[in-house]
C-alpha cells in the first residue's frame, strides 16, 4: 500500500509546481460560491426557511458540495490518453495494480484541491455567509466516513466510463454528460430537498445521492440511526457493485486490446 501512497504524494507536490493555479483555484471557487449565494439570496429574499429548509442549510449543502467537488478529482482522460499514445502496454508490465494507481494519483490531486483551493474559499466564505456548524463531533467523522465511500462510488463511476475508452475514440462527450448528470442527480447544483419526493424516493436506490447528499445530511445532523445505517451499506453495495461492473468492462477491454495488437 505504500507505494499507492507514494503515488499520491507525487501527485500532490506536482500542483505545488504551479503557484498561479492556487490563485486560479480559489478564484474560481469562490466565484461559484458568490454566484450560488446570491442566486439562492434572491430566490429566499426575507424569508429564513421555505419548506422548512433554512437558508444557512442551502449555502451550507452548496459549501460542502463544492469542497467535495475539490475532493472527487478524476483525471478521466488518463486511460484514454494512455491507449492513444500507445503506453496502456507498458504501464500494464510495471508491477503495480494499474486501477489503484489511478485512484490514488486522483486521490493526491484531490487532496491538493482541497488544502489549496476550497480552504481558503471556505474560510472567506464564512465571514460573510451563514454557515452551519457541524452537529456533533460523531456526526463529522460519520460525514467523513461517508465522503471517503461516496468518493469511491463516483470513482468507479468514472472508471467504467473511462472504459469504453477501449471501444471508442473519444469518451469525452460522455464524462461531459455523466458529469452533468451526477451533480444534477447528487444534489450538487440543486438541494435534493427541493426536489420532488416521488423522484428523491427512486434516487434513493440510485447511487448519486449517496455521492453528495448523504454526507450533508450527516453533516447537518439530520439522519436518524437507521437511516445512517441503510445509507452506509447502500454505498458499500454500490461499491460492490460497481467494482464487479468495472472489472469486466477493464477485462473486457483489455482483451479486445490485446486481439487489435495494442
Amino acid at each position: 500500500m505504500d507505494r499507492y501512497l507514494q503515488f499520491a504524494v507525487i501527485r500532490f507536490k506536482s500542483k505545488t509546481a504551479y503557484r498561479f493555479d492556487y490563485f486560479l483555484g480559489i478564484l474560481n471557487s469562490l466565484l461559484s460560491f458568490v454566484v450560488y449565494y446570491s442566486i439562492y439570496k434572491a430566490l429566499y429574499g426575507d424569508a429564513q426557511s421555505i419548506d422548512g429548509v433554512s437558508f444557512s442549510m442551502v449555502t451550507t449543502s452548496f459549501l460542502i458540495s463544492l469542497g467535495l467537488s475539490s475532493a472527487f478529482h478524476k483525471n478521466e482522460m488518463f486511460l484514454q490518453d494512455k491507449i492513444k499514445q500507445g503506453t496502456i502496454a507498458n504501464e500494464l508490465l510495471k508491477p503495480v495494480n494499474f486501477k489503484l494507481r489511478m485512484l490514488f494519483e486522483d486521490a493526491g490531486e484531490g487532496a491538493f484541491n482541497v488544502v489549496f483551493n476550497f480552504l481558503p474559499t471556505a474560510l472567506i466564505a464564512a465571514f460573510f455567509a451563514s454557515i452551519s456548524a457541524p452537529s456533533g463531533a460523531v456526526n463529522m467523522l460519520l460525514c467523513i466516513a461517508s465522503v471517503i465511500l461516496g468518493y469511491i462510488v463516483l470513482w468507479q463511476i468514472s472508471f467504467i466510463v473511462q472504459c469504453l475508452s477501449f471501444r471508442l475514440f473519444s469518451v469525452w462527450g460522455l464524462v461531459t454528460i455523466k458529469n452533468v448528470v451526477i451533480n444534477i442527480l447528487a444534489g450538487a447544483y440543486i438541494p435534493m430537498w427541493f426536489m420532488p419526493e416521488k423522484i428523491r424516493s427512486i434516487l434513493r436506490f440510485t447511487p448519486f445521492e449517496s455521492i453528495y447528499f448523504m454526507p450533508v445530511q450527516l453533516y447537518l445532523g439530520q439522519l436518524g440511526q437507521w437511516e445512517i445505517l441503510f445509507g452506509f451499506l447502500r454505498q458499500i453495495a454500490w461499491i460492490g457493485g460497481l467494482y464487479i461492473i468495472g472489472e469486466l468492462c477493464w477485462r473486457s477491454g483489455i482483451k479486445r486490446l490485446v486481439i487489435q495488437g495494442g
